[in-house]
C-alpha cells in the first residue's frame, strides 16, 4: 500500500479545512500519475487511522472528489480513482512528498519581452530620492473618503455600481472639463474627455489606435522610458532628438519631417521628463505649426502641470490647438496620490469614441465610484485647495533640497534649479560611478537611481533624477548626508 501518511501531509495550523487539504493533495497525486486510474483507495476508516484524523473528514474529502469526477464509489467494493481521467505516466515515488501548490514554472514556452523586464519604482519605508513622487502624507484622503462613502450610501447612485459609460462617468467629465478650462485654458467639453487608469494606460491605448508597425515616433533624448517602451512594443520606429535648455529641438524635428513621414511626436513640454526643462513658447508655436503642416500627432503628456514655482506656467499645447493635432493626457496620480488611478485623455470626439471601442476589450470601464468622488472634490474646489497647499510645500522642499545638494555635495554635482515639478535632474562628476554610488547608498538605507532607467543605451551615465517632493526636510537632511558619506569613499 502507498505511504499515504507521507504523501498527504496535513497542516493543522492552516486556515484551509483538513478535508480540502486531503482533496487537493489527492488531485495532485492523480495528476502526477502516482494514483493511477482504477486505483483503490483505503476505506474512510482506514485512511482516517493513517492520517490520524476523524473519519468524517475523510468522507467529506471523498464525497467532494466524487462530485468533481476524480473518484468513483462502488457499493460493497470501495472508493477508486476514476477510469474516465486521462492516463498520466506514473512518476517514481520520492522519499519526501511532492511539493504542494502550483508549479513554479510554466510547462510551455513563451516569448519574453526583455525590454519590459524592468524594476518597478515604488514607495518604500526606506529613505528615497525617487523619480518624482508626490508625498502621499499630504493627500486629501479624509475628504476623498467622505465623498466615497457618501457616493456609496446614496440610493439614487446605484447606477454607479453597475456597468457605465466606457468613456468615463459623465459628472466627472463635466467637472474635469471645467477644471481644465479654468486651470489650463483648455476649452474642452465632456465629449472631448476619456478617463483612464493613469497616464500610462492612456499612452498605451493611444499607441494601439494611432500607430501601426514601422510608424515613426519622435521623442526627446532622453525621454520618459515607459512611453518609449510602449511605442517600441507597438512596433514603431523611435527617432530620438536632442533636448536642450529650451526643450525639444524643433529645428531637428523639422529636418526629420523633410526626410521621412513622421506619425507622432511625444512631448512632456511643461517639465520634460526626465530633465525637467520647459519647452519654450517659441518652440511650442513652431511645433504646432509643424504638426499642422506635416500632419503628425502631438501627444502631450502633462504629468505635473499643477506644480510650477516660478511665476505663471506656460499653457499646454492643447490650449492653442485649433487644428485637432494635439492629444492631451494627464492624471491625478501626482495631484492626489499614485494609488488613485484616475487619468484622462483630451482629444476630438471621434478619437474619444475610438478609445471607448478599444477600451471595451481590455478594461470595459473606469472606477465610476472613485471618479464620482473626485468629481465632487473638483466641484467643491477641494482639489484646487489641496493643490495650492501642496504647491507651497513642494516649493519650499525644492529650495531646501537644492540648498542641501550645494552645501553637502559641492562640486560633486551640478544642476539647474527646476522651475517646477517634483525632482531635480542632477549631474554627478565624471569621476563618480553612479552605479557604485547608488549601491553604496542602498547599504546605508537610501535609495537613489543609478541613471540607467533614463539613459539605458548610453555607455557612461552621469545624470539621474533625485525626487524631493516625497521627503520632509528632515528626511532630506539624512539622505544627503548618506550621499555625502558614500561619496567620500569614492572620490579621492
Amino acid at each position: 500500500m502507498l505511504p499515504y501518511k507521507t504523501l498527504i501531509p496535513l497542516d493543522r495550523q492552516s486556515a484551509t479545512l483538513l478535508s480540502t487539504q486531503i482533496a487537493n493533495t489527492l488531485i495532485r497525486l492523480i495528476r502526477q500519475g502516482i494514483l493511477a486510474a482504477n486505483t483503490k483507495l483505503p476505506g474512510s476508516r482506514a485512511m482516517a487511522g493513517l492520517l490520524d484524523i476523524h473519519r468524517k473528514t475523510v468522507i467529506a474529502a471523498f464525497d467532494e472528489l466524487t462530485a468533481q469526477g476524480w473518484l468513483v464509489q462502488r457499493p460493497a467494493q470501495g472508493t477508486f480513482v476514476s477510469s474516465e481521467l486521462p492516463e498520466v505516466a506514473p512518476r517514481q515515488l520520492r522519499e519526501q512528498p511532492a511539493p504542494a501548490g502550483l508549479a513554479v514554472k510554466t510547462g510551455y514556452a513563451f516569448r519574453i519581452r526583455e525590454q519590459l523586464a524592468l524594476p518597478v519604482l515604488k514607495n518604500t519605508d526606506k529613505l528615497m530620492f525617487d523619480d518624482g513622487f508626490p508625498d502621499v502624507r499630504l493627500a486629501p484622503t479624509e475628504q476623498l473618503a467622505r465623498n466615497y462613502r457618501s457616493v456609496l450610501r446614496r440610493s439614487f447612485q446605484q447606477r454607479l455600481l453597475g456597468y457605465a459609460d466606457t468613456n468615463g462617468d459623465l459628472f466627472f467629465r463635466q467637472q474635469l472639463a471645467r477644471y481644465l478650462h479654468d486651470s489650463r485654458g483648455i476649452p474642452a467639453a465632456p465629449e472631448h474627455i476619456f478617463t483612464t487608469r493613469g497616464s500610462v494606460m492612456a499612452i498605451y491605448l493611444l499607441a494601439r489606435i494611432l500607430l501601426q508597425p514601422d510608424d515613426v515616433v519622435v521623442v526627446g533624448k532622453p525621454n520618459y522610458r515607459s512611453a518609449n517602451l510602449i511605442f517600441a512594443e507597438r512596433g514603431a520606429r523611435l527617432i530620438q532628438l536632442p533636448v536642450d535648455a529650451h526643450g525639444l529641438d524643433v529645428d531637428a524635428l523639422e529636418e526629420q519631417c523633410r526626410q521621412q513621414p513622421v506619425r507622432m511626436v511625444f512631448v512632456t513640454p511643461h517639465h520634460h521628463h526626465p530633465t525637467t526643462v520647459t519647452l519654450s513658447a517659441e518652440r511650442r508655436i513652431r511645433l504646432l505649426q509643424l504638426a499642422e503642416h506635416y500632419g503628425f500627432v502631438v501627444l502631450e503628456d502633462d504629468y505635473d502641470y499643477d506644480f510650477h514655482y516660478a511665476g505663471s506656467p506656460i499653457l499646454p499645447l492643447a490650449s492653442a490647438d485649433a487644428a485637432g493635432m494635439v492629444v492631451y493626457i494627464g492624471s491625478f496620480t501626482k495631484s492626489i496620490a499614485p494609488a488613485f488611478r484616475v487619468g484622462y485623455v483630451v482629444a476630438p470626439p471621434n478619437l474619444i469614441e475610438a478609445l471607448g471601442y478599444y477600451r471595451r476589450i481590455i478594461d470595459r470601464q473606469g472606477d465610476t465610484v472613485l471618479e464620482q468622488a473626485i468629481a465632487e472634490m473638483l466641484a467643491g474646489d477641494d482639489i484646487q485647495r489641496h493643490l495650492k497647499k501642496a504647491r507651497k510645500i513642494y516649493h519650499q522642499r525644492r529650495d531646501t533640497f537644492c540648498e542641501l545638494l550645494r552645501e553637502r555635495l559641492g562640486d560633486a554635482v551640478s544642476f539647474t534649479v527646476p522651475d517646477g515639478g517634483l525632482a531635480v535632474w542632477t549631474r554627478f562628476d565624471d569621476s563618480i560611478d553612479l552605479s557604485t554610488l547608488a549601491a553604496g547608498c542602498l547599504k546605508q538605507g537610501l535609495i537613489i537611481g543609478n541613471g540607467r532607467f533614463y539613459q539605458p543605451d548610453e555607455p557612461v551615465v552621469h545624470h539621474t533624477r533625485l525626487g524631493f517632493a516625497s521627503s520632509t526636510p528632515e528626511e532630506m537632511e539624512r539622505g544627503t548626508r548618506i550621499i555625502q558619506k558614500v561619496l567620500a569613499t569614492l572620490v579621492p
